[in-house]
């Protein structure tokens, strides 16, 4: 249960003002369709960090407990330094038009998600925990948390968040997961 909380929380929080929350809006703002755009984030959300999962989960295996404390440690930190940094979204990331609305939205959604923080956080949550289905659930929750009000409130959620604040928080939680990691024995 911790993992999946972890995992939602630390998402969650870390995807504000990201650039899929970004893609997210521009999505809903150009088609207009919310469901099948929850629905296209949701499939791609699951597919991106199952696979990030298994990373994580492998990377736990071929490692020590010694590299791997090192490496999380290390992992957490930067994720703490990265969320600081706002994201920019490109406008080629909401063309597709040919595919539907919600192919569209997976399509672009999964690869926007590619290499990015959350993405990164989720293989760093699964080689933590040792519950890759509970890490890949929270993450996946968390994406949802953050980007589902933005698809159906489109520009009031983005005018009435505090995006700079909760970026803080968030590196914050990376910064004391990253220091716990590398105390731990």
């Amino acid at each position: 249960m911790e993992a999946f909380l972890v995992s939602t929380g630390i998402v969650a929080l870390a995807e504000m003002g990201d650039k899929t929350q970004l893609l997210s809006l521009v999505l809903a703002a150009r088609f207009r369709r919310p469901w099948p755009i929850i629905a296209g984030i949701f499939v791609a959300t699951v597919f991106n960090h199952a696979a990030a999962g298994a990373l994580g989960a492998w990377i736990t295996n071929l490692a020590g407990p010694d590299v791997m404390r090192w490496v999380l440690g290390i992992s957490f930190l930067a994720m703490a330094v990265w969320t600081l940094i706002p994201d920019k979204l490109d406008d080629e990331d909401a063309k597709a038009p040919r595919l539907g609305v919600f192919g569209a939205t997976v399509v672009a959604f999964f690869l926007a998600e590619m290499g990015d923080k959350t993405q990164i956080a989720t293989v760093a949550l699964a080689a933590r925990y040792d519950a890759i289905v509970s890490v890949v659930l929270g993450t996946t929750l968390g994406m949802m948390l953050a980007n589902a009000p933005v698809v159906l409130l489109g520009d009031k959620v983005t005018k009435k968040v505090p995006i700079r604040v909760i970026h803080v928080i968030a590196a914050a939680i990376f910064a004391v997961l990253g220091v716990v990691a590398l105390v731990s024995g």
